[in-house]
């Protein structure tokens, strides 16, 4: 039993020196939140104009926390897209509301 529970021991403390890492790399990667506004009605509960054939846009929309470099992900049709936040403005009345420049990207 005892030999059982050192090799417990030592299989935790042996991972338990990466455990930092991961935290930090996790910390990194949610630096840019992502939004998710598929559910939502393009034309209803936000205005997308396309710039250079889609690559790019400007989103009007509702929603707090968004900030260059977030991503937002939309649908359209039956694809979901992932753009990213390159300027953002928020209006003073409703608060929540925005404009922003976007550029599509990539799903990683």
């Amino acid at each position: 039993m005892s030999i059982l529970r050192t090799g417990i021991n030592f299989s935790f403390s042996l991972f338990s020196g990466f455990l930092p890492m991961l935290v930090i790399l996790n910390e990194t990667k949610q630096k840019h939140k992502i939004h998710d506004y598929t559910q939502l009605i393009r034309g209803r509960d936000y205005i997308f104009e396309t710039l250079q054939g889609g690559l790019r846009g400007y989103m009007t929309g509702t929603g707090k926390g968004i900030k260059p470099r977030d991503y937002i992900i939309l649908q359209h049709g039956s694809q979901n897209y992932r753009y990213q936040v390159e300027e953002i403005d928020y209006y003073a009345d409703p608060s929540d509301m925005w404009i922003a420049l976007v550029k599509q990207v990539r799903f990683e």
